[in-house]
């Protein structure tokens, strides 16, 4: 790779590494080693087609594009939702993670990673019905309609809450 590509490659890690790992966040129902394992092989993946920059006309569009896959292709193969751990914590978790934030990663841990991956892509990165639906290898109205079954879902396992309450 040239040094001018290093240096443009580097740049864009530094812009966009806290983006998607929040967004790996939410893809993983706020599994951090897993959300930053994400990062790191979208990472990994644009620095391999960096040099073929030509063939990549929106990076930012193609790095979301290559965590989607990355994290639908993780749960594929994942035999188990088992996450180990060393230990229990003898005091909560330090931060800004508020009672709302942790009921709605929570719920989002519940539904399938394709809900998921339609609700992050919608309402956290607000990419528009047919952005998603190319992101997804999908239609745009499989993507309206999946949208829709997993706002559902998510209200169902969020109980009363109101999930506009969520999302302001």
């Amino acid at each position: 790779m040239r040094q001018r590509d290093r240096e443009s490659y580097h740049e864009f890690i530094r812009m966009r590494s806290g983006p998607l790992y929040r967004s790996a966040c939410l893809l993983t129902g706020g599994d951090t080693h897993l959300a930053e394992d994400l990062v790191q092989e979208t990472l990994g993946r644009m620095y391999s087609a960096w040099s073929r920059r030509s063939c990549i006309e929106n990076p930012v569009g193609y790095a979301q594009k290559v965590l989607i896959r990355a994290h639908l292709t993780h749960r594929r193969r994942r035999s188990s939702g088992e996450r180990p751990m060393d230990g229990l914590p003898d005091h909560g978790a330090e931060g800004e993670d508020t009672p709302l934030r942790v009921t709605l990663l929570a719920a989002l841990a519940r539904l399938t990673p394709e809900d998921r991956a339609v609700l992050v892509l919608r309402f956290w990165e607000d990419l528009s019905v047919e952005r998603t639906a190319e992101v997804m290898r999908t239609t745009p109205s499989a993507v309206r309609s999946r949208s829709g079954r997993a706002l559902t879902r998510l209200r169902t396992v969020l109980g009363a809450r109101d999930i506009t309450e969520l999302t302001a």
